[in-house]
C-alpha cells in the first residue's frame, strides 16, 4: 500500500492527479487498486488512462466507511475481483458495476454512478 494523498476529492488538483499518475506508473505492479473520493474519481481516472500495460481499478464509497450502511466494503470487494480479472486499462468499480471513466458520471442528486 502506498498512501499518496489524504485530501477530500473535491480539493484534488491537476498537480495532485499527476502525482498519482506518476506514482502508479513508476511501480512494477501490473494490477493496481486505487481508493479515491467519488466527487472527482472520474477526472483522476481520465488522467490514469495514459498509463500503459496496467490494470487500474478505482473505487470509493458514496457513504463514508465510518457510517452504518456504507457501501465501502462492497465496492472494495468488487474492485478486488475486477483488478484481478479485467484486461489492461482503467476502470471504476462502484455500485456493483464496472465503468469506463470516459463513459460514467457521478449523479450527486441520486447518489450513484451512471452512464453518460
Amino acid at each position: 500500500m502506498i498512501p499518496i494523498l489524504k485530501k477530500d476529492s473535491l480539493h484534488i488538483t491537476d498537480e495532485d492527479r499527476e502525482l498519482v499518475r506518476a506514482t502508479i506508473a513508476a511501480q512494477p505492479a501490473r494490477h493496481v487498486l486505487v481508493t479515491h473520493g467519488t466527487d472527482s474519481m472520474v477526472q483522476t481516472g481520465m488522467v490514469l488512462r495514459t498509463i500503459p500495460d496496467k490494470t487500474i481499478v478505482m473505487t470509493g464509497a458514496l457513504s463514508p466507511a465510518r457510517f452504518r450502511g456504507s457501501d465501502a466494503e462492497f465496492n472494495i470487494g468488487c474492485a478486488i475481483g475486477a483488478v484481478q480479472s479485467l484486461p489492461h486499462g482503467v476502470y471504476i468499480a462502484m455500485n456493483g458495476l464496472i465503468w469506463d471513466p470516459a463513459k460514467v458520471r457521478k449523479n450527486v442528486a441520486a447518489n450513484r454512478f451512471e452512464a453518460t
